[in-house]
């Protein structure tokens, strides 16, 4: 067993090991809570007084600031917890989400119904026959007479139609 370099007092511990904590600390926590946790992990060293039995005081520093972080991440991991209040039976809610949901979805059908209806005639059969009739591509493109990448421009121009429409009234 190796003898213990002679560290005298706290002082010598903490010049020694405080460069080697923060470099530790600010890898895991960020530069700016580094410099508070190698300060909570050095208080609380130097309160646990067992720097007179200590062969290593720089591991179980490391093992105090490693404890620190541990208790970090349990403390966020209780507050990321969903809150759950109870259901009072007497007490009705304001609006059921599922009328909000279906008055939504009856405007989107409404938009989206605007937009087609304007559309250029090719590019409102091509989005119909694909959207509607569910025909591939290239089935359109034989029953229409035209090429798959003319297909594919049509509906691409359909859908920018279709989302700027949404975008405009949402």
């Amino acid at each position: 067993m190796t003898a213990r370099p002679e560290i005298a007092t706290f002082e010598d511990v903490y010049r020694a090991e405080y460069p080697r904590l923060l470099r530790r600390l600010t890898r895991r926590v960020g530069p700016d809570d580094a410099r508070d946790f190698a300060q909570e992990a050095f208080a609380r060293f130097h309160h646990s007084g067992k720097l007179p039995v200590l062969n290593q005081p720089g591991a179980y520093l490391n093992r105090i600031a490693r404890n620190m972080l541990i208790d970090r991440a349990r403390r966020r991991k209780k507050q990321d917890r969903p809150i759950f209040f109870p259901f009072e039976e007497d007490r009705d809610a304001v609006s059921r989400a599922e009328q909000t949901w279906r008055i939504e979805a009856i405007d989107l059908l409404r938009l989206y119904r605007q937009a087609v209806r304007a559309m250029p005639p090719k590019t409102r059969r091509v989005f119909v026959m694909h959207r509607i009739h569910r025909l591939t591509y290239k089935e359109i493109a034989e029953r229409v007479g035209i090429s798959a990448a003319t297909v594919e421009y049509h509906m691409m121009r359909a859908l920018t139609l279709c989302r700027a429409a949404v975008a405009v009234q949402w």
